[in-house]
């Protein structure tokens, strides 16, 4: 239909349907918007029902504060709420739902009941609304508290109601939504009845990690590391959580839910740090990871998307810093929250076995036994014996491994080594380990040597990116560059980190400046210096045959037990799977 030209004040109802479509999408978002209702309410049990997929029904029922008549009536209104007063609280936003856009949004759209009840009222109030009509306003009996019934989600909007998907898939939604509530809020109760068979109960009281168990199975909470940094005085902050240890072999979907101040919710910051501290190849899944992240509600804002899907943080420069503190020191701390298990008892072993403990240097086994049979291989693995742990000024070094103790099985004839630890077993990339040992070492040594081009190279910038090189000259220099301005925004490069030999100079400075870009004065150096090294580490190591005797590999993996990152080589994969006894157990019993 062409316009006249004229403009023209929207009917009201017409107004109401476009608005609920910015806040209603779906079920599964009436979902999102009533339990963050209970949530503000206080409740500490939340009952939800659904059918349909919610088409037919999405039904909230808690036990928080409840409402008198009046603000119920109230809460039908727009731009009516009970969680700020005026500009200034915008700036505050200390609840999950804040605009009083959700009730008259849903009830525009919908079959509407509202019952509510206060602790101390003798009646409670139902509401009707029929498609944005009011239709009744009544008392009634009613437990303290609040339900919400939407049914014939968009009955009064077909063309929405048909763009819903499969009832599966909208079911998939509601899951998906109670599930990150519930991660969110542990000490809350939740329920959820799909189609009259409860598919959910979560008891309230727990803690984070119960409710991970309780969620995603033991399997998956056993695999996690814990995350946790100390309130930040200057800024606030405070990262907690868990992140699942790399290269873990669970069948859980690598999925990565952030919290800021409670609120499920996302921001660019958030995503780079969550890029940046879990490095992964491009075949690779990244870690799953449960993060939240507290800091004063001044410092994010929250109203910049209409679904209040993402925030912006008033300094993401130290959102981001904090994140990718925590996550690299979770990374960094060997085991993590691995349970220790009791010492191992004595038992027999192949001449390829090598006890290792958290006291006791490595020792022969005492006890021989018949070879593990290995895989046709040039390697000589059958004969060597074990070497005592590594020392430093003459003195033992205690153990900071994973593992109480291991067992090197065999070397595969893809040259893998299967390891038998005290709670699992592992599938080691030598290579890979190598490069982290390596890695490493050369970074506790701060080699940065330069390495003089024969030929300087030439390289021109955009402008903003020359004022991004200008405030690195001293760092870039270093770190072995020598780099001077030739021109406007031409630079003169005559020498490169020695590390970097062989790569391309202009490639190298456009990395870099992008970096700095993205990452900022903070991280910026640190992030792209150990890039570099991983790079010309992992090209040194490319296509490496190295042959393992039995010595080389029990030394290889104490060397990568001693290192602050074991799980992932520098280029981002992963340098071990692990599983654990109880996900064997349970894929040999299901």
């Amino acid at each position: 239909m062409r316009s006249d030209g004229h403009i023209r004040l929207l009917p009201i109802h017409v107004a109401n349907k476009i608005a609920a479509g910015e806040v209603v999408e779906r079920p599964a978002s009436v979902l999102k918007e009533l339990l963050e209702n209970s949530l503000d309410a206080g409740a500490t049990r939340i009952d939800v029902t659904v059918t349909a997929g919610g088409r037919n029904l999405v039904s909230v029922r808690d036990n928080g504060c409840g409402m008198g008549r009046e603000d119920a009536l109230l809460s039908l209104e727009r731009q009516a709420t009970s969680k700020i007063r005026d500009v200034d609280d915008i700036e505050h936003i200390g609840t999950l739902g804040f605009r009083g856009e959700a009730i008259p949004s849903i009830a525009a759209v919908s079959r509407f009941t509202l019952t509510t009840r206060r602790a101390g009222d003798e009646a409670g109030t139902r509401i009707v609304v029929n498609a944005g009509t009011l239709a009744d306003v009544a008392d009634c009996g009613a437990p303290p508290g609040t339900c919400v019934e939407v049914r014939d989600l968009f009955c009064n909007v077909p063309a929405r109601r048909k763009f819903l998907r499969a009832y599966a898939t909208e079911e998939s939604h509601v899951r998906s939504v109670l599930t990150v509530h519930a991660l969110a809020h542990p000490d809350i109760g939740f329920s959820l009845t799909l189609d009259g068979r409860e598919v959910y109960r979560f008891a309230p009281g727990a803690t984070l990690e119960e409710r991970i168990r309780d969620i995603f199975g033991a399997a998956f909470a056993e695999s996690l590391l814990p995350v946790s940094s100390g309130e930040d005085r200057a800024s606030g902050i405070r990262i907690h959580g868990y992140m699942e240890r790399p290269g873990t072999s669970t069948s859980f979907r690598h999925e990565q839910f952030t919290f800021v101040n409670g609120r499920p919710a996302t921001a660019p910051a958030i995503s780079y740090a969550l890029r940046e501290a879990c490095p992964h190849s491009r075949t690779e899944t990244r870690p799953s990871a449960i993060l939240f992240i507290d800091l004063p509600p001044s410092q994010v804002d929250v109203n910049v998307h209409p679904a209040k899907r993402e925030v912006r943080f008033r300094k993401a420069a130290d959102v981001r810093e904090s994140l990718i503190s925590a996550i690299s020191s979770a990374l960094q701390t060997p085991g993590g929250n691995t349970p220790q298990p009791p010492a191992p008892t004595e038992r027999k072993a192949s001449p390829f076995v090598a006890p290792f403990t958290s006291q006791l240097p490595l020792q022969e086994s005492p006890v021989p036994a018949p070879s593990i049979p290995v895989a046709s291989t040039p390697h000589d693995v059958s004969t060597a014996t074990t070497d005592a742990v590594p020392e430093q000024n003459g003195e033992p070094q205690p153990s900071t491994a994973m593992w109480r103790w291991f067992n090197v099985l065999a070397e595969t004839a893809t040259g893998y080594l299967l390891i038998e630890t005290d709670d699992g077993i592992v599938t080691l990339n030598p290579r890979a380990a190598r490069e982290r040992i390596a890695y490493e070492n050369i970074l506790v040594r701060k080699q940065s040597v330069s390495q003089p081009l024969l030929i300087p190279e030439t390289i021109r910038l955009a402008p903003a990116d020359s004022t991004r090189l200008r405030g690195f000259l001293e760092e870039l220099s270093a770190t072995g560059f020598v780099l001077d301005e030739f021109g406007q925004d031409v630079w003169k490069l005559d020498a490169v980190p020695q590390l970097a030999t062989g790569v391309s100079a202009p490639d190298l400075i456009a990395s870099i400046v992008s970096d700095i870009a993205e990452s900022g004065t903070r991280r910026g150096v640190s992030r792209w210096r150990d890039e570099l090294v991983a790079r010309s580490i992992a090209k040194a190591y490319a296509g490496a045959n190295v042959k393992l005797t039995r010595e080389g590999a029990v030394q290889l993996v104490k060397e990568l037990m001693a290192t602050r990152q074991p799980y992932i080589c520098p280029s981002g994969k992963p340098i071990m799977i692990y599983t654990s006894n109880r996900e064997l157990s349970r894929k040999f019993t299901n």
